[in-house]
């Protein structure tokens, strides 16, 4: 076999305006660009996006503007960029399709699923992707039925390598993600590298006699991925098929500061002067602070009485301080609990309105009624887990308000 290197990048969610700032919009087109650079520098054979590459799946024209010039660069360089889509680029509807494929009709990328047998090879490697199908249902449904259509044919002869976004059901990955979409034995056998996106922590683990690769996130998606180096995967295969990977991290991210702390106990307004004060300690320049406001309140303390405009402009030379409230309110008393139940059952909703009206009364003097009469009526439709109209419950209420 030839010796060759490919690039493994993922997760890179260009056009993402986090925290409603065109600044951090920018920041994940300059990771991008930096990106780029460094895989012009160390001229792999090709490169392989897994998924995510843009945050929604119809982006701005000028998120899509910068990625046709990013593209440009790679092909000028003689890079094959081969792609997958993931959960947030994946086609909205079957009609539409994704944004990838009018970017690989126009020779800027290879999307893989949209290939003839979801691949793509060169003399040394065989490379195969499936796309993002969203959820697990549809991941167990439709996945079969892709591979069945476009049967995976891996060759000992060769490096083969298998692209998709998603998280697998096995605890080493499963503990960085809310839920799994794909079992293991949804994925084939005989492939020498598994290259994943989805994840935004980066890892490598043993996988079906092969390895499991997710490249992690490129910038800051979640303040979760605050303390998570951003880079992407050079990965160098010898004569003999066994690959190396050399880590390659990103300059351009912004930093990013998490405020942690644990308030219980303290009110409002020791948890303002508390976080405020942490704040203007923290104050770097261009840095995105996090504030988050753990812990339980005292009785009859809310949330909304934190002046968190005052913990905002605590910072002076900050891009932005973010807030992050994970605070709990403290329980209803018993006494309180008991008076709503002593009464006939049939008059539960009459004593919760009641309870309702006074706890809305105080910070919506107008619209009490009207807020307290909608908390009652989505007791039911949320006791039947119908999200679907308490959604549209709350949508038509924002709407009138």
């Amino acid at each position: 076999m030839k010796p060759f290197s490919f690039v493994h990048v993922a997760d890179l969610h260009l056009g993402y305006t986090q925290y409603n700032s065109d600044t951090r919009r920018e920041d994940f087109n300059t990771a991008f660009q930096e990106v780029v650079d460094k895989t012009i520098e160390l001229k792999p054979d090709f490169m392989i996006i897994a998924g995510d590459f843009f945050q929604h799946a119809r982006p701005s024209n000028i998120t899509l503007e910068n990625a046709i010039t990013s593209f440009r660069r790679l092909r000028d360089a003689g890079i094959p960029v081969l792609t997958v889509d993931g959960s947030h680029d994946s086609a909205p509807n079957v009609i539409t399709g994704t944004i990838l494929n009018p970017l690989d009709s126009a020779g800027l990328i290879q999307y893989l699923p949209r290939q003839e047998g979801a691949c793509w090879r060169n003399e040394s490697c065989y490379v195969y992707g499936v796309p993002n199908f969203r959820t697990k249902q549809r991941t167990e449904e439709q996945l079969p039925i892709f591979m069945e259509e476009n049967k995976p044919t891996p060759n000992s002869s060769l490096f083969n390598i298998f692209v998709f976004h998603m998280g697998l059901d096995i605890p080493r990955v499963s503990r960085h993600q809310m839920e799994a979409e794909a079992r293991p034995e949804l994925f084939p056998k005989g492939f020498n590298y598994y290259a994943g996106g989805h994840i935004h922590i980066p890892s490598t683990d043993s996988f079906k006699k092969g390895i499991l690769v997710y490249s992690g996130c490129t910038e800051t998606v979640s303040y979760e991925d605050a303390k998570v180096e951003k880079g992407f995967y050079h990965v160098k295969v010898n004569e003999k098929g066994i690959p190396k990977l050399h880590r390659i991290k990103l300059e351009t991210p912004r930093r990013f500061i998490i405020l942690s702390h644990d308030y219980s106990g303290s009110t409002p307004s020791t948890i303002t002067k508390k976080a405020t004060q942490l704040v203007k300690e923290a104050d770097k320049a261009g840095a995105v602070i996090i504030p988050v406001l753990r812990g339980t309140l005292p009785t009859e303390a809310g949330r909304w009485e934190i002046d968190l405009a005052k913990i905002k402009n605590a910072a002076e030379k900050a891009l932005l301080v973010r807030p992050l409230i994970q605070l709990t309110q403290t329980e209803i008393s018993e006494e309180v609990v008991r008076s709503i139940f002593e009464g006939k059952l049939k008059d539960l909703k009459t004593k919760a309105f009641e309870y309702f009206l006074e706890i809305f009364s105080d910070r919506y003097p107008q619209q009490a009624e009207r807020i307290a009469r909608l908390a009652v009526d989505l007791m039911e439709p949320l006791v039947r887990k119908e999200d679907t109209e308490v959604k549209e419950a709350l949508e038509e209420f924002s709407s009138e308000n």
